[in-house]
């Protein structure tokens, strides 16, 4: 079975587990097609989500000490997970470009459009930048990179990709990339500090609607992939945001009431009005937070970078 039939197998399991679990859920993983990546680009050029931005300014702010930082002789492997359209990375490989830096660039995303994408995009910037995109979900790909121990390797994780995860679950994921970390590696990961919870209720509830077209798109996928009949229009997005746990959680709700049919996977499922199908959650940080999620995985802070806005932070950790 090639990676993409297993990809789609897991899609397919997730989607009868969730749609016939109580309360219902679907991973926001899934989103992820062309059109998901179309999407979620034009989320983060809007004015609203601000995670963007601040991470970008955090980069162009100290490229120039996160270089002398990566860089060591004999070079080093430069990981990134969740990787994107590389947006706010190819400042800091400009960069390492720049000062002929001897690097290897390997980005991994869920989406493999992403990927091509990326690299294509890369390599008319950069010709002769090493480029090695592989597709695949975070914790297959951490089995995989318990392999690279030639160089040291630099693990970016930004976007607060890891905020998608509850505490538990990111404690699991910090403690196996501690396990494929040696003395000599750092991890480079972004964490969305907590603020004023109307900003970061907007950030995920825009007002052109565009988050609920992105979060639409798991029906999409599910109605194209899996020959089902979601009413996609009946499904609107809701977001709420608990400044108290810091957790702001994503639903479709059903405005109506309605059957669907995923006939490839012989389900049906029923939908009441105003049942929800949970599908994200975006977690916010505080440093307390931080440092105890750390001290879980058996790394520490060795030190972090904040935007000019206080908005965001991305953390420098090693192991223990």
């Amino acid at each position: 079975m090639t990676k993409k039939e297993t990809f789609q197998k897991e899609f397919e399991v997730h989607v009868k587990k969730g749609l016939t679990s109580s309360p219902k859920y679907l991973s926001s993983k899934y989103i992820y097609d062309d059109k998901g990546d179309r999407l979620f680009q034009q989320i983060m050029e809007l004015p609203e989500y601000y995670l963007t931005g601040a991470e970008y300014n955090i980069i162009d702010t100290y490229k120039t000490d996160l270089r002398k930082l990566l860089t060591i002789d004999g070079g080093f492997d430069l990981i990134e997970l969740g990787a994107g359209d590389g947006k706010k990375t190819k400042v800091l490989l400009k960069e390492l470009c720049d000062h002929q830096t001897d690097f290897t660039y390997k980005p991994i995303d869920i989406s493999q459009n992403a990927i091509d994408q990326l690299a294509q995009d890369l390599l008319q910037v950069f010709p002769n930048l090493d480029v090695q995109g592989e597709q695949g979900t975070y914790f297959k790909v951490l089995e995989e990179l318990a392999q690279y121990n030639k160089r040291p390797k630099a693990i970016f994780v930004l976007g607060s990709n890891i905020g998608n995860l509850q505490h538990p679950e990111a404690i699991d994921f910090l403690s196996k990339l501690e396990e494929i970390m040696s003395d000599k590696d750092v991890l480079f990961m972004g964490f969305d500090q907590k603020k004023d919870p109307l900003t970061i209720q907007n950030a995920y509830a825009d007002s052109q609607g565009i988050t609920q077209e992105f979060n639409r798109n798991l029906l999409h996928r599910i109605n194209k992939e899996m020959q089902a009949n979601f009413p996609v229009d009946v499904f609107e997005h809701w977001e709420a945001y608990d400044p108290q746990t810091g957790t702001a959680k994503s639903y479709l709700l059903a405005t109506e009431p309605c059957t669907v049919d995923v006939r490839h996977l012989n389900l049906q499922v029923e939908f009441k009005k105003w049942e929800t199908i949970h599908t994200e959650i975006s977690q916010k940080y505080d440093d307390d937070i931080v440092e105890w999620l750390a001290q879980k995985a058996g790394l520490e802070i060795v030190q972090f970078y904040e935007d000019d806005r206080e908005f965001f932070k991305d953390y420098l950790f090693k192991v223990r």
